[in-house]
């Protein structure tokens, strides 16, 4: 850039991106300026001088027409470096060649997708540093935005650009990605001037005046408007007059083109105008070669105009700006731009989504035929992410129905679609529509309504009401989508409701329409509802489903997550449902988003990893109070809260409690509710404070009895026990107990099974051999998957073999105990482990027959960490990674009955220890 005549009035910003290249280091640039400030310019003067500097450089163009197209922006990027993909791991190539068709399968998650494309992009950097350059970023489709911002954020060790070009005046899928930005404002007088003397240095004193006023410093401006300037004096719109400050500078320029545009014949005219409606690029960027597209051909004259050119790289015409595109569009007539749609149409017959955009645009009448197309798209589009667009598509499929039955189903399909995506205004007015069209409404309009009631409001208990009264309403013989749709919202207002009344209720309306549902219904039924009596069988029923070849819609996939948390099998679908959470977010699907996003963070807080589980917490509150979901938002407020108690952040776990409570409570909601006492329960147990967590725990159940339809009588099970037996409440702590076993708890979930067989250590009498108990619940096969209950349960487990004088076994539980604690952050239960294994007497040094326990292997690296050498020096003596030392370490602890590395001094026979 140095190296070329300079761009008149952007020498700070070509050095700045000349700085850029030549740092040869991994970074991301947003290049931000109205249309027409010279972006394109800079980009593709960047792009030469990298590609001068020996960088390989990847151009790409942002397409309104194809704004809407899962991964067509990222397929432009990518499709150059393809080549390379085959030395990628396996998974890597084959989520890549997923998302552009080479292979069938589901949608990678963004992060996943991320995280392979990040791999490609390294490889081809270690031959020679890579530079991305896109520009018109703002017409990039949602989910490739996504993937190049997550990339964007982690763009490190490997010497990989990214520069996008992003119109000031437009929102944008990069506007909220917090990567650096660069500017582009309106030209100095002065460097105006320069510019337009230098293209038109014959331009009279008068002319010069009117274009320099009209372009106000904006460089496009400055080069386009001299081309018209006999029309320029005379013409108010274009002397600096007021009423030219009104209009849009854009518009101005779109003008100029119209004027070059009707001199035109009407063949090139049409010619062109095809090629602005199928998304033809600017000159600036490669066209993507895979696709069928639009080729213009005999536009010479275009091209001696200036509104178009050739491209270098296809030697095809390509616009000469994006302004022209416009211009030719809004220029056309009406009749003209359904004559170019249809024939795009026909191009992309075998391209469902962009034949129904074009069919969309090219019909004015009712048409059946392109109903049926638009309805298809929708369906497509749904699957792939984009609900959203599917609701446009359907709510013109029914502008375009013949039958007034057909157009009020697909209204209908249009408000469910967009209540199931988080659009709440916009499907009450397509219900309000439909309502008005249809005589049988009520089951459809019933079914939106309560969607919008209990997401937007929380209001469980009318929602409730409509929906029961809409299934009073049907005839016995119903169609079974109907009679599973008005299912599906009855389940959730009556699962939040967590009212036994209600849930009885709601049990009769399914009982009567069993036949007609499908049997997925009936397995949510089955695990929100009473899952202590109904879930046995049910982790194998909802394994089946999410196997099932077809693919789910995202709705069902929401659904089936939440029937897999309640019987704790979310970590079975850990990665699909990380896949599809992604997916819904880029498709503005926000109600599945957000209840996929705490599907994720309650997985979180069951696997141990708080701090992960706090940050989507965060940032799941952050987004559902910023568009108003109040279901959502203390959702959140209750999941951060229980969590926070854990940790021992009692007072902020208290504010959450109360705030949860107090709004929950008025409306009705006993799931979240029932959640405050949970947040209470565990906060009193982490303070030590076990009379007010009886308190608490007690209020969600009684002791001995599980409460029907109560998540959290399941979920707090281990609490009750826990405080029952600090409080000297040991009968009702061994009534508990017991009464989890012959439930049959043991049998609905792994997690319920694990807290059955710790609390039956907990309580049992001597003649039932607890140490034995304590062994069985400690080695549960599920305890990896849930460690904080591990711990707990091993906390107990120490306890009791301290005051059964085992002293080296208790230090060994308790240690193992602490560590967990402290791995997992949960600072409160540490400091109590850590408590008791000081009562053990093990300030001093263990036995040597302790010692003895550790294997060779272990009793050298014990001996070297304990004379102050690091794992890293350790490894290297003996061999082995670092992290390997560490495992071992994490190991010899609890054997030592010590919690630390600064114990082993004193934990290890003087011999053990290495000098210093």
């Amino acid at each position: 850039m140095r190296h070329e005549g300079a761009v008149i009035g952007r020498e700070r910003e070509q050095s700045l991106l000349a700085e850029f290249v030549d740092a040869r280091d991994s970074r991301a640039l947003l290049l931000r300026g109205e249309a027409g400030m010279g972006k394109s310019v800079l980009l593709d003067r960047l792009a030469r001088y990298a590609a001068q500097r020996e960088h390989h450089v990847v151009r790409a163009i942002g397409v309104e027409t194809e704004s809407v197209l899962p991964f067509a922006g990222l397929h432009q990027v990518l499709h150059p470096l393809l080549p390379r993909a085959g030395e990628l791991h396996d998974d890597h190539r084959a989520l890549i060649e997923t998302v552009f068709g080479q292979l069938s399968g589901t949608v990678p998650s963004v992060m996943t997708l991320g995280v392979a494309v990040l791999d490609l992009l390294a490889l081809v950097a270690s031959k020679a540093p890579l530079l991305i350059v896109i520009d018109d970023g703002h017409w990039f489709d949602a989910p490739s935005a996504e993937v190049l911002s997550f990339i964007s954020r982690r763009l490190s060790g490997d010497t990989v650009g990214i520069v996008i070009g992003l119109r000031e005046e437009m929102e944008s899928p990069f506007d909220d990605v917090g990567l650096p930005e660069m500017e582009l404002t309106a030209l100095s007088e002065q460097a105006a001037g320069e510019l337009l003397d230098a293209g038109f240095p014959g331009l009279s004193t008068e002319v010069r005046r009117a274009v320099l006023d009209t372009a106000g410093g904006n460089p496009l401006a400055l080069v386009e408007l001299p081309r018209s300037a006999s029309g320029i004096v005379g013409d108010p719109a274009y002397r600096g007059m007021p009423n030219a400050q009104t209009i849009p500078l854009s518009r101005r320029l779109e003008r100029m083109y119209r004027g070059r545009v009707e001199h035109l014949p009407s063949s090139e005219r049409g010619e062109l105008l095809r090629g602005a409606l199928d998304g033809i690029e600017t000159a600036s960027a490669p066209r993507r070669v895979t696709a069928d597209r639009y080729r213009m051909e005999n536009v010479e004259r275009a091209l001696a105009q200036g509104l178009v050119t050739i491209d270098a790289e296809t030697y095809e015409y390509a616009f000469r700006h994006p302004l022209v595109r416009s211009a030719l569009v809004q220029m056309a007539t009406p009749n003209e731009r359904r004559a170019a749609h249809l024939a795009l149409a026909e191009l992309h017959h075998s391209d469902i989504e962009r034949r129904a955009r074009h069919l969309s645009a090219a019909t004015v009448d009712p048409d059946e035929a392109v109903a049926v197309v638009l309805e298809e798209a929708a369906a497509s589009a749904t699957l792939r992410g984009g609900a959203a667009t599917a609701v446009t598509w359907l709510t013109r499929a029914a502008e375009l129905s013949q039958h007034s039955k057909e157009r009020a189903r697909r209204l209908a399909e249009a408000a469910f679609t967009a209540s199931q995506a988080g659009l709440l205004d916009r499907a009450q007015r397509l219900s309000d529509e439909f309502v008005r069209d249809s005589q049988s409404a009520q089951a459809p309009a019933a079914v939106t309504s309560a969607y919008v009631m209990l997401y937007r409001t929380g209001d469980v208990r009318s929602a409730h009401r409509l929906v029961c009264a809409a299934l009073d309403a049907l005839p016995a013989e119903v169609s079974p989508e109907t009679a599973s749709r008005l299912v599906n919202v009855l389940l959730p207002a009556s699962m939040f409701a967590a009212d036994p009344v209600l849930w009885q209720r709601a049990e009769e309306a399914i009982d009567r329409f069993a036949d007609h549902l499908d049997p997925l219904t009936l397995v949510h039924r089955d695990s929100w509802g009473d899952v202590a009596r109904r879930g046995a069988g049910l982790a194998k029923r909802i394994e089946e489903a999410f196997a099932r070849p077809t693919d789910p819609e995202p709705w069902e996939v929401m659904r089936l997550g939440v029937s897999a948390y309640f019987v704790d099998a979310l970590g079975d679908f850990r990665s699909y449902l990380h896949r599809v959470v992604d997916r819904e977010k880029d498709s503005g699907a926000f109600t599945n988003y957000m209840t996929l996003l705490q599907l994720v963070m309650l997985d979180q807080m069951s696997r141990g990893s708080w701090q992960a589980a706090e940050e989507t917490g965060r940032r799941g509150l952050e987004l559902t109070q910023s568009r108003g979901y109040e279901l959502f938002a203390y959702q959140f407020h209750g999941f951060l809260g229980l969590l926070a108690a854990w940790r021992g952040e009692c007072a902020l776990a208290r504010e959450l409690q109360t705030a949860t409570d107090a709004w929950a409570r008025p409306r009705g909601i006993g799931n979240l509710t029932q959640y405050a006492e949970a947040i209470g329960t565990a906060a009193a147990l982490s303070e030590g404070d076990y009379e007010a967590a009886y308190v608490y725990a007690s209020g969600i159940t009684e002791p001995g009895s599980f409460t029907p339809y109560s998540a959290q009588a399941l979920r707090t099970l281990l609490d009750l026990v826990e405080a029952a037996l600090h409080t000297g409440r040991t009968r009702e702590a061994r009534r508990h107990a017991l009464a989890a076993r012959d439930l049959g708890l043991p049998a609905v979930s792994p997690r319920l099974s694990l807290l059955t067989q710790g609390a039956l250590a907990m309580t049992a009498e001597e003649d039932e051999d607890p140490g034995k108990l304590f062994d069985l619940a400690v080695g549960h096969a599920a305890a990896p998957s849930f460690p904080f209950e591990h711990a707990r349960i091993e906390l107990a487990q120490g306890m009791w073999l301290r005051r059964s004088r085992q002293t080296r076994a208790a230090r060994q539980a308790l240690a193992h105990a602490a560590a967990t604690f402290d791995r997992i952050g949960a600072r409160t239960w540490a400091e109590r482990a850590r408590a008791e294994i000081g009562a053990t007497g093990a300030a001093g040094r263990v036995s040597a027959e302790a010692a003895f326990t550790l294997t060779a292997q272990e009793r050298q690296i014990a001996g070297l960490a304990a004379g102050g050498m690091s794992n890293k020096e350790i490894g290297a003596q003996l061999f082995l990674s670092p992290r390997t030392v560490g495992s071992h370490l994490y190991r010899i602890f609890p054997k030592l009955g010590i919690t630390s590395r600064a114990a082993l001094r004193d934990a290890l026979p003087q011999e053990e220890t290495a000098s210093e």
